[in-house]
């Protein structure tokens, strides 16, 4: 992942722990959690609380977690990605809340049906935790598997959105 020295972040208590906020000119670059794998190296980033985008991007993840939002009104910068990724993290956006999807079903609807780890690896990687939604990404079998901010994390967003997830198929096994 690439990001422009411009970028400003905050910080902000969720539910499920602190979340990073980060955002450029063009708009919401990052959301991570606290800790949570692939989290890019911020120690030269400006903390702006003030910076409108930041501050939309809070209010709606604090109703999101609170269940009062059900979808999300932000601009997006995903230019951090490669062209791949990228369109890995456009396609998670089509997923709707409540529903979940496999690797190998995101692969094919990118007319890339052999493409399941690469398509792992940029669900793995996806910036904007939360609101570009990877968390709806279950195992072919419908097991939970891989999530960058941990599985208990994936799973309490999932329960959050009412989601259907078979508690016997949670596995350790990641494809990122």
């Amino acid at each position: 992942m690439k990001f422009d020295t411009s970028v400003v972040q905050t910080t902000f208590n969720s539910p499920l722990g602190p979340v990073i906020v980060a955002a450029t000119d063009q708009g919401l670059a990052g959301v991570w959690f606290d800790g949570q794998r692939h989290l890019p190296d911020r120690s030269s980033w400006r903390v702006d609380d003030r910076h409108p985008v930041l501050v939309r991007a809070v209010q709606q993840l604090t109703e999101y977690f609170a269940g009062r939002r059900t979808a999300f009104d932000l601009p997006l910068d995903l230019h951090g990605g490669t062209p791949f990724q990228q369109s890995v993290w456009h396609a998670l956006l089509k997923v709707p809340r409540g529903a979940t999807t496999s690797y190998g079903a995101l692969s094919s609807g990118l007319g890339k049906p052999a493409a399941v780890r690469a398509v792992g690896a940029a669900v793995g990687r996806n910036p904007i935790s939360v609101i570009v939604p990877c968390h709806r990404v279950m195992g072919s079998d419908g097991s939970l598997t891989g999530y960058a901010g941990g599985l208990d994390r994936k799973a309490a967003l999932l329960k959050l959105e009412g989601a259907a997830v078979r508690p016997q198929a949670a596995r350790q096994e990641s494809l990122v």
